[in-house]
């Protein structure tokens, strides 16, 4: 059996929001996370300026990928997430902004820490105390310290533990 390739996240955390916020307006927006689904793949692509494959992460045995997107416009994908649920933790395989919402240009601000506040909270949700890890790229180890209250486990591995999962849980989500 082929062994998973450990993906080593750059997703940076632009900004920790209640929800995600217009760079143009300011306007705040509530979201929804959801299931990412086969037909969802039509407009996810790299020619559409999508990073990863995102038809491997649905494909991936045990992993659960997941949409963001804005509860009055749930046909436009702000961002996604690819998780497995362990028996003590979440793990984060991947988080990617869509093309819209990267770089200086960016429409919104708030994806990537909405999309680990998720898994924060399907963490609780599963009965793992908020738990989740991710590997990072070595450059953004201090960042997510520092951003998400993760700690640094040695090499690249970060653990977000129950009380900065909290803190995120309680920052995107109100009930």
């Amino acid at each position: 059996m082929k062994k998973d390739k450990i993906h080593h996240n750059d997703f940076v955390i632009d900004r920790l929001t209640n929800s995600i916020v217009n760079t143009i307006s300011g306007d705040s927006f509530a979201t929804e996370v959801s299931l990412f689904v086969k037909s969802d793949l039509k407009d996810i692509k790299k020619k559409r300026g999508w990073l990863f494959d995102w038809s491997y992460e649905l494909k991936s045995t045990g992993r659960e990928v997941y949409k963001l997107t804005i509860t009055s416009n749930l046909n436009v994908i702000q961002g996604l997430a690819s998780l497995t649920v362990k028996p003590d933790h979440v793990l984060i395989h991947l988080i990617e902004n869509a093309p819209f919402n990267r770089g200086k240009d960016k429409l919104y601000e708030g994806v990537p820490g909405n999309l680990v506040a998720y898994a924060c909270r399907l963490s609780f949700q599963r009965g793992s105390e908020g738990f989740v890890s991710f590997h990072a790229k070595t450059n953004l180890v201090d960042h997510y310290i520092k951003t998400l209250g993760a700690l640094h486990y040695g090499n690249q591995l970060m653990v977000v533990e129950t009380d900065g999962a909290t803190n995120l849980v309680n920052k995107y989500f109100k009930s």
